[in-house]
């Protein structure tokens, strides 16, 4: 199927409910029927997928997500005590290994105060905003 747009397509949107479902569930089923075809006639793609399986194959990108987190405090020149305020930002954020990792990196809660996703769009909004703000002319 990976040259077929459409079924690449159904495969990653199926991913994504996936990701969504097991941040609140053990498991969930992945059923895609018709996905492709050869010569021996349709093929369906149809798996459990359970939380410790999906948790096994993102351990590598939270991992790199926190070095990332290391490198940015690194060149800051400050230490992870010095953190005030934790907050993740959109849906991937939702997942539990992730809030565990995080929370044992930076060593506290993370904040609830604000929806993952409010934050992406206060954030569009102040990047919006600053295209459109007149700007001052020097001299």
């Amino acid at each position: 199927i990976s040259k077929d747009k459409m079924a690449l397509q159904r495969l990653k949107d199926a991913a994504e409910k996936a990701r969504k479902e097991l941040s609140t569930a053990p498991f969930t089923e992945i059923n895609l029927p018709f996905i492709g075809s050869d010569a021996l006639g349709p093929k369906h793609f149809q798996e459990v997928l359970s939380r410790s399986q999906f948790e096994n194959m993102i351990e590598k990108i939270i991992e790199r997500t926190l070095a990332v987190c290391r490198r940015g405090l690194q060149d800051a020149g400050i230490r992870t005590n010095e953190i005030n305020e934790i907050i993740l930002v959109g849906g991937p954020t939702r997942i539990p290994l992730l809030h565990q990792r995080v929370q044992n990196f930076f060593g506290k809660e993370l904040s609830h105060a604000i929806a993952p996703e409010e934050v992406i769009a206060m954030g569009a909004g102040i990047f919006g905003e600053s295209f459109s703000a007149p700007r001052k002319r020097e001299g």
